[in-house]
C-alpha cells in the first residue's frame, strides 16, 4: 500500500486529488434527479404540448 512519503510527492498530490474529484462527482451525480421518460406515467399528468411533425 502507499506511505506517506508517497503523498508528499507530485504524484501522490495528483493522486490525492483525483481521488477528491471523483468523490465529489459521486456525491453531486447522487443529488441529480433525472426527469421521468417521456412515455411514462408522470409525463402523462404534466401539462404539456406535444406537436407531430408529418
Amino acid at each position: 500500500m502507499y506511505n506517506r512519503s508517497f503523498f508528499q510527492t507530485k504524484l501522490g498530490q495528483a493522486a490525492t486529488a483525483s481521488i477528491l474529484a471523483m468523490v465529489a462527482f459521486v456525491a453531486m451525480s447522487g443529488q441529480m434527479q433525472i426527469a421521468p421518460p417521456f412515455g411514462s406515467a408522470h409525463a402523462a399528468t404534466m401539462d404539456c404540448n406535444v406537436v407531430e411533425l408529418a
